[in-house]
């Protein structure tokens, strides 16, 4: 063999070696980005101690690691339950949530990937946790008690799922209904309401409307006690002359134009009245 094929040979074996250092060298760090956390596993056998945000060294060839996100996930998860009364009680949540960074190793041992975590975690403690809150409250106070049913949910969710390594930000009822009997017994209630309200109404706008007679009847014997003690008074028969005359003139009947009212007894006053005056 010829010097010159030596060394082609040599040539070709040193840029193999050092596309292989190359090659090593870029599999022997990982970059880990904010929002993230790793979990490196060799021969298959997941390590001790999560990466968190950086760059680190792992052995090459015979490593992996495995990203996780560990910013805030959203998840809608429906969910069914009996009330203390017995009714039936369907509710969807929408819940935001973390996975804790340095319990990635756990979660990645335990459950794998996110949508395991999902279908087999978060989905069942739901159903759980809403089981537990909807059973302490009949189906009436669970719609009027909302804000009292999210608590207790909230409450039993995050203590459920703490202990997998995933943080309960939030939630909220995204929809809360219950069977078609109860819906319309609900019906049925607020009518027979709206109609006793309406049923106090009359009877308040009646007893009104009686104050208001007993007060113009007072209001009348008020006005004809007086005018009877006016009446006794000295002129008091002025008074009735005087009236007789209104009545007969806003009566309709024809007036004279004169009319001379009196009698024959000492306190007697002759009246005279020009009638067509009054025209």
């Amino acid at each position: 063999m010829s010097r010159q094929t030596v060394q082609s040979w040599q040539s070709l074996i040193g840029g193999i070696i050092l596309a292989l250092i190359v090659l090593i060298a870029f599999n022997a760090f990982v970059i880990i980005n904010p929002g993230q956390a790793g979990v490196i596993s060799i021969l298959g056998k997941a390590r001790d101690g999560a990466l968190l945000e950086g760059l680190h060294f792992k052995p090459p060839l015979v490593s992996k690691v495995d990203i996780y996100d560990v910013t805030v996930q959203k998840f809608e998860v429906p969910a069914q339950s009996s009330t203390k009364d017995l009714q039936d009680l369907s509710a969807s949540f929408a819940i935001n949530f973390r996975l804790d960074p340095l319990q990635v190793v756990d979660i990645r041992r335990t459950q794998g990937t996110l949508q395991n975590i999902v279908s087999k975690i978060i989905a069942p403690q739901t159903q759980e946790s809403f089981k537990i809150a909807a059973a302490r409250r009949t189906v009436e106070e669970a719609i009027t008690q909302r804000t009292l049913l999210k608590e207790d949910f909230d409450n039993a969710l995050s203590s459920r799922l703490e202990k997998y390594g995933i943080l309960v930000l939030d939630t909220s009822v995204v929809d809360l209904t219950f069977s078609p009997e109860f819906a319309r017994a609900v019906e049925e209630k607020q009518i027979a309401e709206q109609r006793a309200q309406r049923a106090v109404y009359i009877a308040r706008e009646a007893e009104q409307e009686a104050l208001a007679d007993i007060n113009r009847a007072k209001g009348k014997a008020e006005a004809q006690r007086l005018l009877a003690e006016t009446l006794k008074a000295e002129g008091g028969g002025l008074v009735l002359q005087k009236e007789a005359i209104e009545a007969w003139r806003t009566g309709g009947s024809q007036m004279p134009n004169v009319l001379v009212i009196g009698d024959s007894s000492k306190n007697s006053v002759p009246f005279l009245f020009n009638l067509g005056s009054l025209e």
